[in-house]
């Protein structure tokens, strides 16, 4: 076994980690779910309640999964066949994959919308159009089943490149360079956005807190959109964490990622608001807002041209750090505990996904045969794996950590055997144990409601 963890592929820095792990965090999700549901819930209350909670809550339930992959060396499955070896605890790791896999199939159809617009960005698509006419290419688009296939198979073979070469020579090494595009392509547009005419009330609505407009549907939204953002409960931390080096602070580790993940999403906000507010659009309007608004604001904004080519050039890339990371969980499942070579368990998972994920993009047109229970099959994915899969992941995954794994090994594992100080320990163990599950099970429960 000791020879068998010398060959496992893992990452060569800590930075690559952090890279890995916030691009995992950071997707479509931050660009425009977190500026909507700021639009609607407050703007900078809903912001201070949002860092309270990724703070007080996020940072430990990350630190749980880091701490299981780390100590077990092993994918999300393994991971528990390793740490409670003959119970019922790996059904877990099992629900952390199949959830990983649903949420690819589905995602890589929005991914490939990034794709496509890039394409009518470049070919100045978008000019001289009102928001009525984008709206009707958006649904025209969505009507052309077999380009979004054919775009949605394109993203799939990027994220399956990246993945086919492996942790250190794919995804560490990919992440570093995307990362810091990520970051330098927001900031580009961000400075064009807040020196439009009128920025200063959307940076107003951005930080200036408006508590009134908060009440229980608000602190819900703020744990909601903190968990699902940071990608807790579908295995993508735990199949990371094991191939973290033993001498790595995995607190600081988690508290950087939570950083990276907080601060795309404040400069979408900062990209987003200040254009909303000077164009007189509404920023709210989730997808739409992505790909109806912003090139509107775009097409009548003096460069709107090139800015709006960089825009959806940032969106693919927020995507593929996600898909990458998804992908990663089910590829690490089939090449360990199938014993498949890696390159082989990659091909497979990605024909599987391209097999289940054209019904999600073909489910999309009008009058679609293909539906689950009077939902789309897109719709049916996202619901199961948003509102089922990732809390009920979450809730175990802090109780496995609580109460299975306990104090002395978690402790272990946060201060590397008593090498480095964990002044905080004590407080994140008692949150894991006892005020996460708590809270996770309150955004389960409002989710099945809603």
């Amino acid at each position: 076994m000791a020879e068998e963890k010398k060959k496992r592929d893992g990452f060569g820095s800590k930075l690559g980690l952090i890279a890995a792990a916030a691009g995992s965090a950071i997707g479509l999700g931050n660009i425009y779910r977190f500026p909507c549901e700021l639009g609607n819930n407050g703007g900078a209350a809903f912001l201070l309640i949002y860092l309270a909670v990724v703070i007080f809550l996020g940072i430990p339930v990350m630190l749980s999964e880091l701490v299981i992959g780390r100590r077990s060396q092993c994918n999300s499955v393994g991971a528990f066949k390793r740490l409670a070896p003959k119970s019922g605890w790996p059904i877990v790791g099992y629900m952390g994959v199949l959830c990983g896999f649903l949420i690819f199939a589905f995602y890589s159809t929005v991914s490939g919308w990034t794709l496509e617009y890039i394409v009518k960005s470049v070919a100045n698509s978008f000019q001289g159009k009102d928001i009525k006419a984008l709206e009707q290419d958006f649904a025209d688009f969505h009507n052309m089943g077999w380009r979004n296939v054919m775009w949605q198979g394109v993203f799939i073979l990027l994220t399956g490149f990246v993945v086919f070469k492996g942790v250190q020579n794919g995804i560490e090494k990919y992440a570093k360079v995307l990362m810091p595009v990520l970051l330098v392509i927001l900031i580009v547009l961000g400075v064009r956005s807040v020196t439009l005419p009128g920025a200063k009330e959307g940076l107003a609505f951005l930080f200036k807190p408006d508590f009134s407009k908060i009440n229980g549907q608000v602190l819900i939204s703020a744990l909601g959109q903190g968990f699902f953002s940071l990608s807790l409960g579908m295995g993508v931390l735990i199949t990371y964490g094991s191939y973290v080096k033993k001498d790595d602070n995995l607190t600081s580790t988690a508290f950087s990622v939570v950083l990276a993940d907080t601060l795309i999403a404040l400069l979408a906000g900062i990209v987003i608001f200040p254009a909303a507010f000077s164009f007189n659009v509404n920023a709210d309007a989730g997808m739409g807002l992505v790909f109806n608004t912003i090139p509107m604001i775009f097409n009548q904004m003096t460069g709107g041209y090139v800015f709006c080519i960089i825009f959806f050039v940032l969106l693919a890339i927020a995507a593929l750090t996600s898909t990458i990371s998804l992908l990663e969980v089910v590829v690490a499942y089939i090449s360990e505990e199938l014993h498949i070579k890696r390159q082989w368990a990659t091909v497979i998972a990605c024909v599987a996904t391209m097999m289940l994920g054209c019904f999600a993009s073909l489910s999309l047109m009008d009058n679609t045969p293909f539906t689950i229970g009077g939902k789309t099959v897109f719709d049916a994915l996202d619901f199961i794996t948003a509102n089922v899969m990732l809390p009920l992941g979450g809730i175990m995954i802090v109780i496995f950590v609580g109460w299975k794994l306990g104090k002395t090994k978690f402790f272990q594992e946060v201060t590397n055997d008593g090498a480095i100080k964990a002044s905080l320990k004590k407080i994140i163990f008692f949150i894991i144990r006892y005020l996460a599950p708590v809270a996770i099970a309150i955004v389960f429960i409002s989710g099945l409601i809603k």
